[in-house]
């Protein structure tokens, strides 16, 4: 049964500009191990598609959880980590989320939606 669905985009160069400007964005965002695979990105362009994409699944499953981003759900909590077939997998408070996550890219978007089960 679905829970909750959540949906967001966000445009590449808004991530770029925040990125390059400061690491706060990024240590705000992204969780120590998913920092650990940004730092192993060949590319500028990668890693701002890979910190866009974290930072749209993120709001994304706080949206399916209806609480948006906030007190009872914080950016630092939600980690999205790929399985070994390269899946992403979500945790919130270092459990799994029982559900789904897409997160998708283009020159000038990236959007990740998030669908919760019970």
């Amino acid at each position: 049964m679905i829970e909750g669905i959540g949906l967001d985009i966000v445009e590449l160069d808004r991530i770029f500009r925040l990125d390059t400007a400061s690491d706060k964005f990024r240590l705000r965002i992204l969780s120590a191990r998913e920092q650990e695979i940004y730092a192993t990105l060949q590319t500028a362009h990668r890693r701002t598609e890979f910190l866009a994409g974290r930072f749209a699944a993120k709001e994304a499953f706080a949206k399916a959880r209806g609480t948006g981003i906030g007190k009872e759900c914080r950016f630092e909590q939600i980690e999205i980590l790929p399985a070994p077939s390269g899946k992403p997998i979500l945790y919130f408070k270092d459990m799994e989320v029982a559900g789904f996550v897409s997160i998708t890219h283009t020159q000038t978007v990236a959007a990740a939606q998030v669908v919760l089960v019970k």
